[in-house]
């Protein structure tokens, strides 16, 4: 099981990304070195559906990618809000999420924040330790 780690600001940029999106899902990408998220990455959501649907803008997808080839932070993961929703998968999130073993945030309804592996039998929960000497 990964033992996921994030520096302290992670959740708090996730929680301000969600709320200032909705009504509408917010997301971005996670970053960062081997198993610690340091740094999140808003993202334009580019679902024809945005209130219901997300879709990471390609563009800041190619950019990250490109920035990790340089030497930069690489991507652990995405997130995502559910805006009308708990903070776990829906049946869309579980059909469209590629079994490659990224993490997943997802922001629900009241706030709270769930963590999940993608991986070949779906997602599993993960429960990340905050790294309070880190910022």
């Amino acid at each position: 099981m990964l033992e996921l780690t994030l520096t302290s600001g992670v959740t708090g940029v996730i929680a301000k990304a969600a709320e200032k999106a909705a009504p509408q899902e917010a997301c971005g990408l996670l970053l960062g070195r081997g198993a610690c998220i340091s740094e999140v990455r808003e993202t334009v959501n580019v679902a024809d559906e945005p209130e219901r649907h997300f879709e990471i803008d390609p563009v800041a997808l190619i950019a990250a990618h490109k920035d990790a080839r340089a030497g930069g932070p690489q991507i652990i993961g995405y997130f995502h809000s559910h805006p009308k929703g708990p903070a776990l998968p829906s049946a869309t999130d579980s059909a469209m999420a590629a079994p490659d073993g990224r993490v997943w945030a997802i922001v629900g309804e009241s706030g709270d924040i769930g963590w999940f592996i993608s991986g070949s039998d779906g997602f599993t929960a993960i429960s990340p330790r905050i790294d309070a000497s880190s910022g």
